[in-house]
């Protein structure tokens, strides 16, 4: 049974909790670059490469249990890409039909969904283990299922942060950066596998946990949305509903036309929608939202294409006499935690400047004309799956790079480095549009004064003097 708005509201802080919990550990940790080496080690796609074009890769003595070198082609390495290509994608592009749905059903349902296409991801990586050479077609839809699985359980936690108020920004970061620190978990998984653990149990656990994670939402998430504090007062529903029913009655009648009946209209499924909504065209050619897909894309790119190839760039470097494989990879696992550090300071400096501001409501109004709440998952989805498509060039990007430069990426670095300050046109824009809009601000508080001037030269032109205080002297 799903519990009501109310009770999600006093349950908000443990799914805060819980939802930064299961993100860091269930939602975007295709990313993580180790998996592709583990998936090598227990020979996926291994029947591709023959002697003739293998390449022997070691990590040193091992006595985990595990071999401590293994064969790998570039075959294998453009089928293990192919198949983080097209996880990665469903990763991001998947965000639209999500968010048209979220719109319209709530976020419950794609949660529960979503937990259990991940738990399946993970049986099947573990199910394929026992016989890899006939299984490993099955990878393709592991990581399909692995991508939009964790989609989903990120794309529902950004609706959490509504029920915070004032902490919005500040909760709307921990989730992005505990879906941006994800990454790290299979780092993380690799040192427990390097220990001796096998990759089936760890898969089985994998399972187990996102089991856990479809019952916390059976048990905590409702079926309606959670609407913005804009739209609907938590803290006075959460008063009344409190009340004994007699009193809930009595108040709800005294106040027919006060601030609790408005809130109560304003919750999802209401009776009448809001007449100053944004039409969605207007939103979608508006320049912050194409500014924004520039960078997402061009970003997104840089991102999934250093974390496809990496391991192939390690493996290049290590070829060159630099055996220091897994101490590259530790590092930059660990510095993909930098996001769950970082995101949360970010956001206590947005929620701070708001605080600053003459007018809070302006700037949510600001916002909502870009992303406007009835829009917002269908925007974001849209936002997301037009970077996806452009992330699908580092497919091509890392064909070339093992097969033209023979494993050496970097005049590919170089380029996607300088692509990359594409990402600089938004911020730019964002100064530009908020001078014109301190310009606006400054005309429309001389108007008045403009118009009452003119006002009184219109009366004096009439022959009617005001008095000195405004008012027209009596006659005697």
């Amino acid at each position: 049974m799903a519990p009501s708005l109310v009770t999600a509201y006093r349950r908000r802080w443990w799914m805060a909790v819980t939802a930064v919990i299961e993100n860091l550990l269930c939602s975007a940790v295709l990313l993580g670059g180790s998996l592709l080496i583990m998936l090598k080690r227990e020979g996926f796609y291994s029947h591709l490469c023959s002697e003739n074009d293998s390449v022997i890769v070691s990590i040193g003595n091992s006595s985990d249990g595990h071999a401590d070198h293994w064969l790998t082609c570039v075959d294998q390495e453009e089928m293990l890409n192919l198949g983080f290509t097209i996880g990665s994608f469903l990763l991001s592009a998947t965000t639209l039909p999500l968010g048209i749905l979220m719109d319209k059903f709530g976020p419950r349902p794609i949660r529960l969904v979503g937990s259990s296409c991940f738990g399946l991801s993970c049986i099947i990586m573990a199910v394929s283990v026992y016989n890899p050479h006939a299984l490993s077609a099955l990878i393709f839809l592991a990581l399909s299922l692995n991508g939009f699985g964790g989609i989903c359980l990120t794309f529902t936690s950004i609706t959490l942060p509504n029920m915070f108020g004032a902490m919005s920004s500040t909760i709307m970061s921990l989730m992005i950066g505990s879906y941006a620190s994800s990454a790290v978990t299979f780092p993380g998984v690799k040192l427990i596998y390097d220990a001796g653990a096998s990759f089936q149990l760890i898969m089985w656990l994998w399972a187990a946990l996102a089991g856990l994670v479809f019952i916390n939402c059976f048990l905590n998430w409702p079926k309606e949305g959670f609407p913005t504090p804009d739209e609907v007062d938590y803290s006075k529903i959460l008063t009344m509903k409190a009340l004994p029913s007699s009193e809930q009655k009595k108040m709800t009648e005294n106040h027919k036309n006060g601030d609790i009946h408005h809130s109560a209209e304003k919750l999802p499924n209401g009776p009448s929608p809001r007449p100053n909504a944004v039409p969605f065209r207007r939103s979608v050619f508006s320049p912050i939202f194409l500014w924004s897909l520039i960078t997402m894309g061009m970003t997104q790119l840089r991102i999934i294409f250093y974390m496809g190839a990496m391991n192939k760039m390690l493996e290049f470097l290590v070829i060159h006499g630099k055996d220091h494989l897994n101490f590259y990879a530790s590092i930059f696992g660990t510095m993909q935690l930098l996001c769950l550090v970082t995101c949360p300071l970010i956001g206590y400096i947005m929620d701070w400047k708001m605080k600053e501001c003459a007018d809070p409501k302006a700037v949510s109004s600001g916002e909502e004309k870009s992303y406007p709440s009835n829009h917002f998952g269908t925007l974001t989805g849209l936002q997301s799956l037009i970077s996806a498509v452009v992330a699908l060039l580092q497919q091509p990007l890392f064909i070339v790079m093992v097969g033209h430069l023979h494993g050496d990426g970097y005049w590919i670095n170089v380029g996607l480095l300088i692509s990359s300050f594409a990402g600089f046109m938004l911020p730019g824009y964002l100064f530009y549009h908020r001078r014109n809009l301190l310009k606006e601000m400054a005309l429309r508080e001389k108007q008045p004064a403009c118009q009452e001037l003119q006002a009184l030269k219109h009366a004096e032109a009439n022959g009617h003097k005001p008095h000195s205080n405004g008012i027209a002297a009596a006659e005697a």
